[in-house]
């Protein structure tokens, strides 16, 4: 029935008025100026044509749909000289039916992708690169001219609503069709047993409609119940159902899809925190960017799935994709391995007045496209948007909009936003959605770790019924900066782990919080910063943005969130040192570390978390850690002078991109 054909490999590509060049989609045409400072990266109309041959398919009982899973930032098609789509939204996926426009034979296509700058499409203003191109694959589906349609959003045509009932799961299935005929449905568990009855509905082609998908029937399907029902329980039982549909014409089975999903319910409480099924359920979560060292955005499936297993050796259980619908991928993991996910649109940085439609765009693209993940728990409406908003009450009217458009099309997720830094507790825009969270950075742009606890304690203490989380908080550190005596803003990898050493421990004091979310978990491209001493980079991840480097923070949260055994040597980049007795600070998950010198015990030492051992560097030492059946190495020399390599030359032209 349904076939895809990848439209991928070679394109003809030009990038404003220049010559064409030969391109393997996917592509950005900024993975190199996007990510080399200066904020001068090329922003236009590139062209990508390409001419293949019509396939083969009934065209009365079939239909061709062209797909794209995201073109950068708005998007024309052409097909054979004729405009057949448009799309503004550079991070969701669309497509257009061109069976009509098909020629028997060669065809051409050609996509003009669009990132230059404007007033009516997000984002235009933030702290990374908006890559311009066809930085994800592309298809061509062949399709039942009678089938399950998502319309003009993208969806997949079936929404799947589970509720919990005692030990139970009542599960209401809304289904939009193209053309009448005989819907049947089942659920089945992941050895493929059936779990529910067989539900059956008949459809009259002149009832239902599909708002904005003109042609489209809605249906909603008789529930069914899942007795003894085995719930999504985050990463220890991220367990699965599927949803198995047809649709029958003349008797005759013309369509059928099959839809993952999970049963589980969350609550966020503004005095305990986030629940899981009825049980508190603590958030320890990283932000994640979608970019790469000289790549861009363009990226494969194999480095999403590497990204994914870093996230999971470091132990996190939440994940904010930020600041944009990500790839479908992504969401997939995070349903199959637990990962609660904070999903949201980029409304950010700056309200655009002529930019409405365009958040209500890619809102119901977001939900309708990504409903029936169980991995996403909370809708993000949009993002430091206080920075330089002029139109308060415009922003706020939007704002207003979108929450209740979410919770039209969702009641089940709560919708949460986060605040700018300056963004004062009383500012009306953090009292719309559901829930709140912040980007705050005290400690690192503003000296004063201890200002994290004062803070978070007075929103409580003033609003004790608004559940409040910390959407972003970090700190730069550059694995080839060192200090034995760090400083807020000399970019040093151990200042990074002092500041995190902090995090941890004041979240920890502050259990009500609903959601934590380190900036970042991977450096990613900013061309307007300056910092470090490489230009166009946020180095506030945990992993270097080529992912060849954990940092020592990435090991300090592995300690506090792992299970699985490990020891880590910290600043074992900062090999020559002057001192005279060497502080050697040990990161493990195990109750007890034992550092030798050679085959010397040097001590044996219980803690949680964090050891510091004492050690006399003469010309140096060879060090090697165990714990739990794990070992680590470093070796350290003795220098008669600093070595001025491990110190910032320049400091970049501001702190903080704003």
């Amino acid at each position: 029935m349904r076939r895809t054909i990848p439209m991928e490999g070679s394109w003809l590509f030009r990038k404003g008025d220049g010559p064409e060049e030969t391109v393997a989609i996917p592509h950005t045409w900024n993975a190199v100026d996007g990510q080399d400072g200066g904020n001068d990266y090329w922003r236009g109309v590139g062209s990508y044509r390409k001419s293949f041959q019509a396939p083969g398919f009934d065209p009365d009982s079939e239909r061709v749909i062209l797909w794209f899973d995201g073109v950068s930032e708005s998007a024309k098609v052409f097909l054979n000289g004729e405009e057949t789509a448009a799309h503004d939204g550079g991070y969701s996926g669309f497509g257009v039916d061109i069976t009509d426009a098909l020629k028997e034979g060669e065809n051409t296509l050609e996509v003009w992708a669009d990132n230059s700058v404007n007033d009516r499409v997000y984002p235009q203003k933030a702290d990374f690169t908006f890559y311009g191109g066809i930085y994800r694959p592309v298809f061509l589906k062949i399709m039942p001219r009678w089938r399950f349609d998502g319309g003009k959003y993208g969806g997949s045509g079936i929404r799947i609503s589970p509720k919990i009932s005692g030990k139970n799961a009542e599960v209401s299935v809304t289904s939009w069709i193209q053309g009448g005929g005989e819907i049947s449905a089942y659920i089945s568990d992941p050895e493929g047993k059936k779990v529910s009855r067989t539900v059956r509905v008949k459809v009259d082609e002149k009832g239902g409609s599909d708002p904005g998908s003109s042609g489209k029937l809605e249906v909603e399907l008789p529930p069914m119940t899942i007795k003894n029902v085995h719930l999504w329980e985050g990463v220890k039982s991220p367990f699965r159902y599927t949803l198995n549909a047809t649709l029958e014409r003349a008797g005759k089975v013309v369509d059928s899809i099959s839809v993952k999903f999970g049963v589980r319910e969350i609550r966020i409480d503004s005095r305990e925190g986030f629940f899981l099924n009825g049980k508190k359920y603590p958030l320890n979560g990283v932000s994640r960017h979608q970019d790469r060292k000289g790549i861009g955005s363009a990226i494969s499936p194999a480095m999403h799935r590497e990204d994914f297993e870093l996230i999971r050796e470091l132990g996190a259980n939440s994940i904010r994709l930020a600041h944009y619908q990500h790839d479908q991928l992504f969401y997939d993991l995070c349903d199959e391995y637990g990962i609660v996910v904070w999903a949201e649109i980029p409304y950010i940085s700056e309200h655009m007045v002529n930019g409405r439609e365009n958040t209500i765009s890619q809102m119901k693209e977001l939900i309708i496209q990504n409903y029936n993940h169980p991995s996403i728990c909370v809708w993000g409406i949009s993002n430091e948007i206080t920075i330089s908003t002029k139109d308060r009450k415009d922003m706020l009217d939007n704002h207003h909009l979108l929450n209740e458009l979410c919770h039209q099309m969702d009641p089940s997720r709560p919708t949460t936003l986060a605040c700018y830094a300056m963004c004062g507790p009383f500012n009306p825009s953090a009292h719309i959605t559901d829930a709140v969270a912040w980007n705050l950075y005290l400690g690192w742009y503003v000296p004063g770790f201890f200002l994290n606890d004062l803070w978070i304690s007075f929103f409580h203490l003033v609003f004790p019924k608004r559940p409040l989380g910390f959407s972003e908080y970090g700190a730069e550190g550059m694995p080839n900066l060192h200090s034995n005596k760090p400083k807020r803003g000399d970019q040093t990898e151990e200042y990074q782990a002092l500041y995190h050493e902090f995090m941890l421990k004041c979240f920890s004091r502050h259990p009500w919080m609903w959601c934590s979310y380190v900036w970042n978990m991977f450096d990613f491209a900013a061309d307007a910063r300056d910092q470090g001493g490489e230009p166009g980079m946020n180095h506030k991840g945990l992993v270097t943005f080529d992912r060849k480097i954990k940092k020592d923070s990435f090991y300090l949260y592995k300690a506090y969130w792992s299970q699985d055994p490990f020891v880590h040597i910290c600043s074992k980049r900062f090999e020559n040192r002057t001192e005279e007795m060497l502080e050697v600070k040990i990161y493990s998950n195990q109750k007890r570390v034992t550092l030798y010198s050679g085959e010397k015990k040097i001590g044996e030492m219980s803690g949680d978390r964090i050891f510091r051992f004492q050690v006399p560097l003469g010309e140096g030492v060879s060090l090697r850690a165990e714990a739990g059946g794990q070992t680590d190495t470093a070796i350290f020399r003795h220098v008669s002078s600093p070595d001025p390599s491990y110190i910032l030359k320049q400091k970049g032209q501001s702190a903080n991109w704003t």
